[in-house]
């Protein structure tokens, strides 16, 4: 099978440093405008963009793994082009993603302001090693507030809460029993509401728990694999 990893909001690839070392061949990928290209401003825009981005590497046994907005990206592939995937995995992700109006503020307030950003982005990585909180962070400050900004906006308006019925493709939810962004809940609904998927909430991680506790979710990962 092929793993397609999918960022979430103001990321990029090289998040998922721990999960394309352990996942031999998978591919991390760059959505556009992180940094380089257009930003796209929906969800199903990016959708439509990773279909043609794996359609031009003939990829094949596809396996989206997508964090936040990149969960809600894989979701509506798998409603739009449920032929060309194998399964899903939903890492910190929601059929709804609604944004608090004082985080978007805050971030339109950041676009001139890198120090406002640089404060944004810090609580992020409070439970990762400090080598690499500062890696993720200056990755971060690179891409910048323009695609965070617009990416939370795309999660705003995203909702397909009335189409996870619709979602045939095999489907793994994960959380972090400490998530705030994207509760535990979120994910048992999406394991509720989407035909034969499951829910696994690991203990002690956050909305970033594949960097926190990347054995645990490596290892859900790859147990869901096996039982295709």
């Amino acid at each position: 099978m092929q793993l397609v990893f999918v960022h979430g909001s103001g990321g990029c690839g090289a998040y998922w440093r721990h999960q394309t070392e352990f996942f031999s061949g998978s591919d991390a990928i760059d959505l556009p405008g992180h940094p380089d290209g257009e930003l796209l401003p929906t969800a199903a825009d990016y959708a439509d963009w990773l279909s043609s981005y794996i359609k031009g590497r003939d990829y094949r046994d596809v396996v989206v793994v997508g964090h936040s907005i990149g969960g809600a990206i894989a979701m509506l592939y798998a409603l739009e082009h449920p032929a060309e995937l194998r399964a899903i995995v939903l890492v910190g992700s929601g059929a709804r993603l609604r944004v608090l109006p004082q985080m978007l503020r805050s971030l339109e307030k950041s676009l001139g302001d890198p120090t406002l950003f640089e404060q944004l982005m810090r609580p992020a990585w409070q439970k990762i090693e400090r080598g690499q909180a500062d890696r993720l962070q200056k990755t971060a400050e690179r891409i910048g507030p323009a695609a965070f900004l617009n990416d939370l906006r795309a999660c705003d308006r995203f909702d397909i809460i009335d189409r996870l019925s619709e979602i045939a493709t095999p489907t793994l939810a994960i959380c972090g029993s400490e998530d705030v962004m994207t509760p535990p809940r979120y994910s048992l609904f999406l394991a509720d509401g989407i035909p034969g998927a499951r829910a696994e909430i690991i203990q002690g991680g956050t909305h970033m728990v594949f960097l926190e506790k990347p054995e645990a979710v490596n290892r859900a990962i790859e147990q869901f694999l096996e039982r295709l």
